[in-house]
């Protein structure tokens, strides 16, 4: 094992055993080195591995934001991750689409019908309901927030995590199949009316409905735009 593995072992037994929780903050780089019997540059790359990761946050010089903070940000790494394997074309645009269905239709269906979250949900209806001024890249941006929210509102965290990774992914290859489609306006003026169906469908208690237009909604945007995909067979509640 390379010696900067040695420190995120023991920094995994710690998390684990629950010595070290979100807030808490790690050894002082000599103090670990020392600890672990191994060099600074070891723990520092470690330290910077961790950071990547989105498990913790390093600051410098003193006071309340010095040291190395323990985190939470499960969806910098995965998104990270996603991002580049979508560059290099080992996970197809197709498959992405696909899992976004799974996901976000058992969302949907499992979302209660008083989530908290629905009411961003509905927030960012409003403001994809005024066209004036609002661009492609901008409706996107709201689409895939609205997208989140209700993946949000079921309130799975592994989930949330996920969605909340492919978010940048899903906006990028959004926008570049838009050059293929027909007519923007119609199709944002679709979209538009889908996503409050979809709200409705969850306010109104209906996840299986809601789940099946989700379904439709995502597969049908892609198709449109040329992906061809055929994921669009909503999970049951």
């Amino acid at each position: 094992m390379r010696t900067h593995q040695l420190v995120l072992s023991w920094i995994e037994d710690q998390l684990s055993a629950g010595r070290l929780a979100v807030g808490g903050r790690l050894p002082a780089e000599r103090t670990l080195a020392e600890q672990l019997k191994v060099s600074r540059t070891s723990v520092r790359e470690a330290i910077r591995i961790l950071e990547a990761m989105g498990v913790v946050r390093a600051g410098v010089g003193s006071g309340p934001e010095s040291g190395t903070v323990v985190i939470s940000d499960p969806t910098s790494a995965l998104g990270s991750a996603l991002r580049l394997h979508v560059a290099t074309q080992h996970l197809p645009v197709a498959d992405i689409v696909e899992t976004r269905v799974l996901l976000e239709s058992w969302a949907a269906a499992k979302a209660p019908r008083d989530a908290p979250e629905l009411a961003d949900a509905a927030a960012l209806l409003e403001a994809m309901d005024v066209p004036e001024g609002l661009s492609v890249r901008d409706f996107l941006a709201l689409d895939v927030r609205f997208h989140l929210a209700l993946a949000n509102a079921a309130g799975n965290t592994v989930v949330s995590a996920m969605m909340g990774s492919l978010r940048e992914a899903i906006q990028g290859y959004a926008a570049e199949l838009t050059a293929n489609l027909p007519d923007w306006e119609t199709t944002a003026s679709r979209l538009r009316t889908e996503h409050h169906a979809i709200l409705a469908a969850v306010r109104n208690g209906d996840g299986g409905r809601a789940a099946e237009l989700v379904a439709a909604h995502i597969g049908g945007f892609y198709k449109e735009a040329g992906l061809g995909s055929d994921a669009t067979e909503p999970a049951r509640p």
